[in-house]
């Protein structure tokens, strides 16, 4: 049966149109946030390294609870879930407008951590419901369509955002992104979400988290095709995210003739255009699904490729900068779907938000160890933003290369799987 396209699975699926509509509001929001940060930092303090810290704090807050959100995603509604998660950074965006010299720039960076742990929360559950609203079939669309309105939402906001950084200043951005949590909220108030929940997961809930916590983790730990695939993204975060997280932020502030938000706004633009075309070229091209697991390293390859050719034209002519940034994220962009796909695929309802949990853990704890250390090698050493480019990329091919060739003995293949109509 012929996959169904993007216009008719929005028409036609209400539920998913739901989320999907609720999901993009916060999320192009949440760019406008992240410009206003990157600002912040680099007016009140114009320290590097303290972009890596940012970038860090977030990501360590979005992965140190992670095997308790799973827990909660498959224990608790789901959707009740992702509405506290949306009002409460309502209210906590507000926060930011506080901010008002560099004495505020620590406690800046813990309240953004905080809503990064609550943005885990909600995407947990987002990833663990997606397969109750969409069938299996359906699901290499529907991922492929998440995919490129994070993307969108992406290049949006982060141009919009940058824009409204230059002209209203930071207090606008905040402004926008609380209340962009409240209208995407209004969306899944009214959302039938089902959901399967094991009744072994009953009783009281401090009693049975630590049982409960290691059978996700046992879960994926018996499968060896799902305990490879949950370190696809980790494998390139553990350079993508010195790249993304600070060479870019960097490589946009260094732009010349224009302010340091537009730059950001710019090559993030240009990241969100990449993760966007990736997934969609992906769903086309890579209809063959048992080699899905080794094309997501050969991604990875090809990511590190692209980010390398970026390091070389560190100087040249800023257009093909931005084309090679959008190629370097087309390829992580497939990676992130395709293994976002495999995992929804073949691990069930009960136990789901338990193993994207350890997936979210595991690329999270990578990101913020890559972003951390590459703040830190440009803050104090003088590498160079054209080297420290370089040295990463070539850190992410190795990293997908190994990926690929990582060959886990194939026993438990057989294992539970969901039926593909």
């Amino acid at each position: 049966m012929e996959a169904i396209s993007y216009r008719e699975l929005i028409r036609t699926n209400k539920p998913y149109r739901q989320l999907w509509i609720g999901s993009v509001i916060s999320m192009l929001g949440e760019w406008f946030n992240t410009i206003a940060l990157f600002f912040l930092i680099l007016e009140y303090t114009g320290n590097e390294f303290l972009l890596g810290v940012l970038f860090t704090v977030r990501m360590a807050s979005f992965a140190l609870l992670q095997p308790i959100i799973g827990l909660l995603a498959d224990r608790f509604n789901r959707k009740t879930l992702m509405i506290v998660s949306n009002l409460v950074q309502a209210v906590l965006a507000l926060g930011f407008l506080f901010v008002d010299g560099p004495e505020d720039i620590v406690w800046m960076i813990a309240l953004s951590g905080l809503m990064m742990l609550l943005h885990g929360m909600y995407m947990t559950a987002e990833r663990a419901a997606l397969p109750n609203l969409v069938s299996a079939e359906d699901l290499p669309t529907a991922n492929a369509l998440d995919a490129a309105s994070w993307s969108t939402a992406l290049c949006m906001g982060a141009m919009l955002g940058g824009l409204v950084v230059s002209y209203w200043g930071v207090n606008a951005a905040f402004i926008i992104d609380s209340i962009t949590f409240v209208i995407g909220t209004l969306f899944l108030v009214t959302l039938n979400l089902p959901q399967s929940i094991d009744q072994n997961m009953k009783g009281p809930i401090f009693k049975t988290a630590f049982h409960n916590i290691r059978f996700g983790w046992r879960r994926i730990r018996g499968e060896p095709r799902l305990f490879r695939i949950v370190f696809a993204k980790a494998s390139w975060n553990v350079a993508g995210g010195g790249l993304a997280g600070v060479y870019l932020v960097l490589l946009g502030a260094d732009v010349t003739g224009f302010g340091a938000a537009f730059g950001f706004g710019l090559f993030f633009f240009a990241r969100g255009v990449g993760t966007g075309l990736g997934p969609v070229i992906a769903r086309r091209i890579f209809t063959n699904e048992s080699h899905w697991p080794v094309l997501v390293g050969l991604l990875i390859v090809a990511s590190g490729c692209s980010y390398f050719l970026v390091g070389l034209s560190v100087g040249g002519a800023l257009w093909l900068t931005v084309i090679l940034v959008i190629l370097a994220h087309s390829a992580s962009g497939a990676n992130w779907v395709l293994s976002t796909i495999m995992t929804q695929r073949w691990v069930e309802d009960e136990v789901r938000g338990r193993v994207f949990s350890t997936d979210m853990l595991i690329l999270s704890i990578a990101f913020s160890l890559s972003t951390s250390t590459a703040g830190y090698i440009q803050e104090y050493t003088d590498l160079g933003i054209r080297n420290g480019i370089l040295m990463y990329s070539a850190l992410m091919i190795i990293s997908g290369t190994i990926f690929s060739l990582w060959r886990p003995d194939q026993k438990g293949n057989s294992a539970r799987q969901l039926p593909l109509a």
